[in-house]
């Protein structure tokens, strides 16, 4: 019972994050008018950052503080992450639109099962990989159908867009390799630590630009370090050190369909019919892969993939 529980409070944990994450392209091409790409992740990941310093002042039982080899890589993870990842969206949802930026992330966990297959030689049962697949299947009907009625620049945003797929997937798996004896508020703290860091060190390329954004801004930013980077992300590490990488991945499929409302009723964009014909099928994907992982009792005995190192 406590397996089953524990196994359900980390799909909640995810598709939790995935809720929240849906949201942050509308509310980021909202504030994209008044504050640079690269200041946005500066601004939203040092409140976050601050906001977590606090609750690992608060808490009662402090955890175990990582060794300089783990903090190492802790920090490369949130530098790969957060900053890395998070400047290919920011300036893809710049040049191309929400709506697109949402339904791209669906391409995102057949990178990481590629990537999981390359370095942990990790086994990946056939319907996972079916409902992968399907989910990739409905991005590109999603995109294609988008795309139609974009220009150069949104054909750029998309291309760093997937780009960033293939960030976020070496980040999960860097971070399934570390991530044990760590509770999520650690690492996460860590990680959006190095990530706000290198944010800021980013947004001096925006110097000239800077200034005080206005007040629907302001609280949009908040919104994006309160609830997409700290709720999102303690929810994610919870339950990504629970599941397999590829699993966690799949069920951000649910991200774009959430994310195209959000485009919908925030930005006043448009969906043709070939985009909801995707969305279905991304659903269709993700309840493959959560199925797979709650009905196949010979995966779960099998241990998670070490890392290259500790195979070594």
């Amino acid at each position: 019972m406590d397996e089953r529980k524990g196994r359900i409070l980390a799909l909640c944990a995810v598709v939790a994050a995935a809720l929240f994450w849906s949201s942050s392209y509308a509310v980021t091409k909202q504030v994209l008018s008044d504050v640079g790409p690269l200041s946005i992740g500066a601004i939203r990941f040092t409140l976050a950052a601050g906001l977590l310093a606090v609750m690992m002042r608060l808490r009662r039982r402090p955890g175990t503080r990582p060794d300089a080899r783990q903090r190492r890589l802790i920090y490369l993870s949130g530098l790969l992450g957060i900053t890395a990842y998070f400047v290919l969206e920011n300036i893809g949802v710049e040049l191309s639109t929400a709506s697109d930026a949402s339904l791209i992330v669906a391409t995102y966990p057949l990178m990481t099962m590629l990537l999981e297959l390359v370095l942990f030689r990790a086994r990946m049962p056939l319907l996972r990989v079916g409902g992968v697949l399907l989910a990739t299947a409905g991005a590109f009907l999603v995109v294609r159908n988008g795309a139609q009625v974009g220009g150069s620049s949104r054909w750029l945003g998309d291309v760093l867009l997937l780009l960033g797929g293939l960030v976020w997937g070496g980040y999960n798996v860097l971070v399934k390799s570390m991530g044990r004896g760590h509770d999520a508020l650690d690492l996460t703290y860590y990680q959006t630590v190095a990530g706000a860091a290198g944010f800021l060190l980013a947004s001096c390329l925006e110097a000239g630009d800077w200034h005080v954004p206005d007040g629907s801004a302001s609280l949009l930013l908040v919104y994006l370090a309160v609830a997409c980077s700290v709720g999102g992300f303690l929810l994610y590490n919870y339950g990504l050190r629970r599941m397999t990488s590829s699993v966690a991945v799949n069920i951000l499929n649910l991200v774009p369909v959430f994310g195209v409302l959000g485009a919908v009723v925030i930005n006043g964009e448009t969906v043709r019919l070939g985009q909801v014909l995707g969305g279905t099928i991304i659903v269709a994907g993700v309840a493959l892969g959560v199925v797979e992982r709650r009905t196949s009792v010979a995966e779960a005995a099998v241990p998670e993939p070490a890392s290259v190192g500790e195979r070594a």
